[in-house]
């Protein structure tokens, strides 16, 4: 049985493996960076920690249902990464014949982001895999942006 952290983007659910959740936030100030994917809102402090904010709405071409909005923070390769949603969901457990593989294609997204699709309690989970969310070229583009602004406040002592 695997666990996953459920929440919406748009009118869908998408699920994330509860073991790479750090935690989860109410939304917080965005700091904007230059020449970033249109998906990455920007940075957020978290605690005196810079973190990345991935748009998963933009990301995945949804418009959002509801202005207000959830941070999902989630470990990603040696890092951690911001997860913008609509709202969080609940917690749920998958039988593992509950999850099926990803089809070709499904709804628009591409399967490299996906991990399986959940079937339960009449609900179809879309489950995502956070290591296929960025392309190589992204994480590059990323990492720098977010290093530059770690070297800047190192100098200044100063946090985003």
């Amino acid at each position: 049985m695997e666990k996953f952290a459920v929440f919406k983007i748009g009118k869908e659910d998408f699920g994330v493996h509860i073991g790479r959740v750090v935690e989860i936030l109410k939304s917080q100030k965005i700091y904007s960076l230059p020449e970033l994917p249109d998906f990455i809102s920007g940075v957020i402090d978290v605690r005196g920690e810079v973190i990345p904010l991935l748009d998963l709405r933009k990301r995945f071409g949804a418009q959002a249902e509801t202005r207000k909005c959830r941070i999902i923070i989630v470990r990603y390769e040696d890092e951690k990464i911001g997860l913008l949603v609509d709202e969080i969901d609940k917690i749920m457990q998958f039988d593992p014949e509950e999850i099926s593989p990803s089809p070709a294609m499904f709804k628009g997204l591409r399967t490299e982001y996906l991990t399986g699709l959940g079937k339960k309690e009449g609900r179809l989970v879309i489950l995502l895999n956070i290591e296929r969310l960025l392309t190589s070229e992204e994480r590059i583009v990323l990492k720098e942006s977010t290093g530059l602004i770690e070297e800047e406040d190192a100098g200044t002592g100063k946090s985003a």
